[in-house]
């Protein structure tokens, strides 16, 4: 026979004050929750594997349908006419770059290119909603953030060529690996997703100082391969619990190089990964210009009044091959792109939009796509006739502060090796003459 057992009277009374406290809260559950935290206690064992309560996807915001008209209870913006026509002149100011400069790399003038097809209106639409003076950290394929902010053709140009009047790398960088610290626009490097937690970093800087706190975020781009890489986690980590005024910008293009993202991930895309970190999270339409201007300005405003990270996946379609070293066509067809290109194109969707409060004509298309095509001709054929930067920067600005042992000695090796064969060597006496001073600022020297 089984006897009741005996609760020490002090054990009772702090079981009761326990479920006195765990009962207390707005969500009633028959067995309250636990001490720390306000997960509900419940007996029956279930597991689950969404972040929606019914399992359904995580929706995806949008304002504009596929022939520019507003879908139904979506708010428009409130932009003037100047500020949409210069978005969209914007956005079809970078295919026309990517046309010319794709020729000029296959013509074996440059070394690499990255084209942005595809993904203008993501590129366009979170520009237009920043602050000029926040900081980005972005990956490979944001030259649109650059261009909003009135970054000049002549210096893409120049950095691709990387010529004497290559202010930011002073030729030392590949294509497309850009920066501006006038236009707070951090440099692109090169190995996959460092710029994550860099940025967690530089808005956690934004927060500490008093000039800035409450005024700006830090904005880090990346794409949904990207985020694949441990920093990624890392960065997220930093920014929800330090915490820091960061918003991550994903750009899930489909692809990361030839890997789709049905490959990527078996969870629901990069957008899912926010609530674990308790960050405010939204998925986008990335080939709505507009839904991207909202969604964009909204998250920096929460990014910055609660101080804390804010995640924004941006679904597009990355139409052009991932790079000049890619043929995309290995691992995809040809009619998918085609259909892509037909049936969800950002530019024309916008350009429906601008046309229906007439705001655009084919008479503005002819001769902005004219005047475009002039500009980029001009920077282009400027910056390939400049030479390459004097022989002596090759050493400068690598690093800060107090120049080390080794570039020094790196110094004067070169200047020997420049005085004994610079002038006698037919090799050496052609490369030099593709520099700035013939490599006469070390020789003289």
């Amino acid at each position: 026979m089984l006897r009741a057992a005996r609760i020490c009277p002090r054990l009772a009374r702090h079981h009761a004050q326990w479920r006195s406290v765990t009962t207390s809260s707005s969500i009633q559950t028959p067995h309250g929750h636990l001490p720390s935290t306000q997960s509900p206690i419940i007996s029956e064992l279930k597991f689950f594997n969404s972040v929606t309560g019914d399992g359904t996807q995580i929706p995806t915001y949008r304002v504009l349908d596929g022939g520019g008209k507003p879908i139904e209870g979506a708010q428009v913006p409130e932009l003037d006419e100047a500020v949409a026509r210069r978005m969209y002149e914007q956005m079809v100011q970078l295919p026309t770059i990517d046309n010319l400069m794709y020729q000029v790399q296959r013509q074996g003038k440059i070394p690499f290119y990255m084209t942005h097809y595809g993904e203008e209106a993501t590129l366009i639409g979170s520009a237009a909603a920043l602050a000029l003076d926040d900081e980005v950290l972005a990956q490979y394929r944001e030259l649109g953030i650059l261009l909003w902010r009135d970054w000049p053709i002549d210096a893409l140009m120049n950095s691709c060529f990387g010529n004497c009047e290559d202010i930011a790398s002073k030729g030392k960088q590949m294509p497309m690996h850009i920066g501006s610290a006038a236009h707070h626009f951090h440099m692109i490097s090169s190995p996959l997703a460092t710029q994550i937690p860099q940025a967690a970093g530089v808005g956690f800087a934004l927060k500490r100082d008093p000039a800035r706190r409450g005024k700006n975020c830090a904005v880090v781009y990346f794409g949904e391969g990207a985020a694949s890489e441990g920093d990624f986690h890392a960065g997220m980590m930093f920014a929800s619990t330090i915490p820091s005024p960061t918003l991550f910008i994903a750009r899930n293009n489909g692809f990361a190089i030839s890997t789709p993202a049905s490959e990527q991930y078996y969870g629901d895309g990069i957008a899912a990964r926010g609530p674990g970190y308790g960050v405010h999270t939204i998925r986008v339409d990335g080939n709505d210009v507009l839904a991207m201007y909202n969604a964009t300005k909204e998250a920096r405003r929460l990014c910055i009044e609660e101080g804390r990270g804010v995640l924004l996946e941006a679904m597009s379609y990355r139409v052009g091959h991932h790079s000049t070293s890619d043929d995309s066509f290995a691992y995809r067809g040809r009619q998918e792109v085609e259909d892509r290109k037909r049936l969800d194109n950002p530019l024309s969707r916008f350009r429906l939009f601008l046309e229906s409060r007439g705001w655009w004509s084919a008479s503005d298309e002819e001769e902005l796509r004219s005047r475009l095509k002039k500009d980029v001709l001009a920077a282009y054929r400027r910056a390939e006739t400049l030479p390459r930067p004097p022989v002596s920067e090759m050493f400068d600005t690598v690093y800060g502060g107090e120049e080390p042992w080794t570039i020094t000695e790196n110094r004067e090796e070169l200047k020997r090796l420049l005085k004994k064969y610079g002038q006698t060597w037919g090799p050496w006496q052609a490369e030099l003459q593709k520099h700035k001073g013939a490599g006469q600022d070390l020789m003289g020297s």
